[in-house]
């Protein structure tokens, strides 16, 4: 996925928005459109969908935009690139309480229970039994992310989940196993041997909330409490990753990034062979797959390393329709969200960018079948699924996630933090936030 990072601002917002979450603010200025009463042929309906992130990301929405409405001619849409994930909820949440959101947009997974609860989303369930869609086929690791109190609010399309990226042609030209490694003893152990002081880093990273679930999950920790009410994290299986990261920080052979642009250097001492492992999304497979070709070295993936088990989250965006649309609009927008998430498009999106297949129908297609075979990088996430799991979709979550980033980072700075102090400080601000 392209990860999410903090959406303060927006949840903050979409509570206050909670009040006047029935105002169909959206649908106030949206009959004009259908043109379906006047006595003459119906015109198309024009609807826009924003969609997140750059370069193959954004020419997959738009192609598919484009073949959208080269397709029929009952539903016009519009694409338009809003920025990252944080952006867009932001500029949703802005445009909903001003009257002119767009009819659909990618809600980040994590963010899906703050929007439905906040009024700002249309509960999909009428629609989907109307068209008799087959739910069995959404791939159900993914699906954890759509409910929001047992309705449906949203469905698959974007996702993703962490994969170890790594340099085959340094692996092999130190002795590693070419497939990578396989669980945190060896990652440890991969991470030392491929590092050159002052050359390269063995792997370089963000501190990030979507990595440190992974780690957790990998050591059978969860992040908040079954009933929701407090963080689930403050024990060994929320202090291990941060111990492990701190061991290699403080032994040269992990280099934590603790500006705002880590993520991207991380990706960039990665390119520039300047580290030889990097944690990143499914999403980044096309593109790192074509910046190993120009830098001239061998890409491979793996599942993110186990400790106890393996494990990760799923990530990425699903769609969903504004609450409050005029009916005309309503049917155009879930006509595309339909569409969007059909068999077909799923493989064209998957295979354009790496983003996981969200329907089995398509991931026992024989066109996924052949692009596994030719290129079995691109299997590494859909396998990894049988380990994954949702995200935590409280209100709070998007805020806990930057308090944990930032005693993590703590820690990190400053040596006299301890990974259990840095822990146990997150956990008792989150408890704060989650007890309210």
């Amino acid at each position: 996925m392209k990860k999410f990072g903090s959406i303060l601002l927006a949840a903050t917002l979409a509570f206050a928005i909670t009040g006047c979450g029935d105002s169909n603010s959206a649908g106030s200025t949206d009959n004009a459109a259908s043109g379906s009463s006047n006595g003459t042929a119906s015109k198309p309906v024009e609807i826009t969908y924003w969609y997140s992130w750059g370069d193959k990301i954004a020419e997959n929405n738009e192609n598919l935009v484009k073949m959208f409405n080269e397709s029929q001619d009952e539903v016009i849409v519009k694409a338009e690139y809003q920025g990252s994930y944080a952006d867009q909820h932001s500029k949703a949440q802005a445009a909903f309480a001003a009257g002119n959101a767009p009819e659909v947009w990618q809600n980040e997974i994590a963010s899906v229970g703050v929007f439905a609860e906040s009024g700002m989303t249309q509960e999909l369930t009428s629609f989907v039994e109307k068209d008799q869609l087959d739910m069995d086929d959404f791939i159900p690791g993914l699906m954890g992310n759509s409910y929001v109190n047992d309705k449906l609010y949203a469905l698959p399309y974007l996702r993703s989940t962490p994969i170890l990226y790594f340099n085959r042609t340094m692996l092999e030209e130190a002795g590693l196993d070419p497939a990578g490694p396989k669980n945190w003893a060896e990652f440890e152990d991969y991470a030392r041997k491929l590092t050159i002081k002052d050359q390269r880093y063995g792997i370089s990273m963000p501190v990030d909330i979507w990595f440190y679930e992974a780690f957790v999950r990998q050591s059978g920790g969860t992040m908040i409490s079954e009933d929701g009410k407090s963080a689930a994290f403050n024990n060994e299986a929320g202090i291990e990753p941060v111990k492990l990261w701190l061991k290699m920080k403080n032994e040269g052979i992990m280099s934590i990034g603790t500006t705002d642009d880590a993520g991207t250097q991380a990706k960039t001492d990665f390119h520039n062979q300047r580290s030889a492992m990097l944690f990143a999304s499914t999403a980044d497979l096309t593109n790192n797959m074509k910046v190993a070709e120009e830098q001239g070295f061998e890409l491979g993936t793996t599942f993110m390393p186990a400790n106890n088990t393996f494990g990760v989250p799923t990530g990425g965006a699903n769609l969903v329709m504004t609450s409050g649309l005029s009916p005309e609009k309503q049917e155009a927008a879930w006509k595309f969200i339909k569409w969007m998430t059909s068999k077909e498009q799923t493989i064209y999106a998957s295979s354009f960018t790496g983003y996981l297949p969200s329907r089995i129908s398509a991931v026992e297609s024989d066109e996924m079948k052949k692009l596994y075979k030719e290129k079995p990088l691109f299997k590494v996430a859909v396998d990894q699924l049988e380990y994954a799991g949702p995200r935590p979709m409280q209100k709070v979550y998007p805020e806990i996630g930057e308090m944990i980033k930032d005693e993590i980072l703590r820690a990190v700075v400053d040596s006299s933090v301890t990974a259990e102090a840095a822990i146990a400080e997150a956990a008792k601000k989150a408890d704060a936030l989650l007890s309210k």
